[in-house]
């Protein structure tokens, strides 16, 4: 499985993005998927998740409320649309997918990594 992510941006504080995160592969749809951040000299951390039929989803406190996870199993898809974006949101996020099919939060449960997508947001 290949993933390939997009649509991070710079954007004011407030404002709102939609990451989106294209997957290879016919076992797309039985993986669960996840995005992680990583900003400048801190760990990668876990945003969000969801598993393989798109029934179940979890998030981190940080973002619960402003963030949301989904899928569209047709199109080999992922996303995560953010929406009241804070300063403290800036970071390169990742997709990741996980063969189990279910939730995870820890990075080493996750069996591909995308690319990382700059999100900036700016004060």
């Amino acid at each position: 499985v290949q993933l390939q992510a997009s649509g991070g941006g710079l954007v004011q504080a407030g404002g709102s993005l939609r990451l989106s995160c294209a997957a290879s592969g016919r076992t797309f749809s039985s993986y669960s998927m996840g995005w992680f951040r990583q900003a400048p000299g801190k760990e990668r951390e876990f945003v969000a998740a969801i598993s393989w039929s798109g029934g179940s989803t979890y998030y981190a406190d940080s973002v619960k409320g402003r963030f949301t996870i989904s899928r569209d199993n047709a199109k080999n898809t992922v996303y995560l649309r953010m929406n009241s974006l804070r300063p403290e949101d800036t970071a390169d996020y990742y997709c990741a997918a996980d063969k189990s099919g279910v939730i995870h939060t820890i990075v080493s449960r996750y069996d591909y990594w995308g690319q990382g997508t700059q999100v900036t947001v700016s004060s």
